[in-house]
């Protein structure tokens, strides 16, 4: 019984912030790319603990830099070894605070305004639903239904 118990806590803290982590499309669907404004797609957004950045564009045409607020701000582009390349690069968001991305291609970041500054909250249960452009909410809600099922379901052993 106290192993019930015990793994009913585990499910109901751990699995509902992984069941609400949100994939987003980095410009929804134009993508990672220049003269686009990112300040403004990223506007009115909840980015928390565990959700994703998808950043998506043709390979060789640009890249993406994790970078310092300094960096961002001034455009430097960091040493081209530190650069995501594949045209369909994921970061996952693990810690919360300010995050600057930059393409490192050319005048991209300085010049065509290709640059990502998010603030990143902690996970939490409170995160109002993301816009449809922005995340599967029909599968992420299914989940949930999945999740209190099997609470229910463990509740009553």
């Amino acid at each position: 019984m106290a192993f019930s118990k015990q793994f009913l806590i585990i499910v109901a803290v751990v699995l509902p912030s992984i069941a609400l982590a949100t994939e987003y499309r980095v410009g929804d669907t134009a993508g990672w790319t220049i003269k686009f404004d990112y300040a403004n797609w990223a506007k009115g957004k909840d980015f928390r603990v565990g959700d994703k950045l998808v950043f998506t564009y043709p390979v060789g045409a640009h890249n993406v830099f994790k970078v310092n607020g300094t960096t961002f701000k001034d455009c430097t582009i960091p040493p081209l070894n530190e650069a995501l390349t594949t045209g369909n690069d994921v970061i996952t968001l693990a810690t919360p605070g300010n995050k600057w991305y930059i393409c490192g291609v050319g005048q991209h970041c300085a010049v065509g305004g290709q640059k990502l500054s998010i603030t990143v909250l902690p996970a939490g249960l409170e995160a109002p639903a993301p816009a449809p452009s922005s995340a599967n909410g029909v599968a992420a809600s299914g989940f949930l239904v999945l999740i209190a099922s099997i609470i229910s379901f463990v509740a009553t052993i």
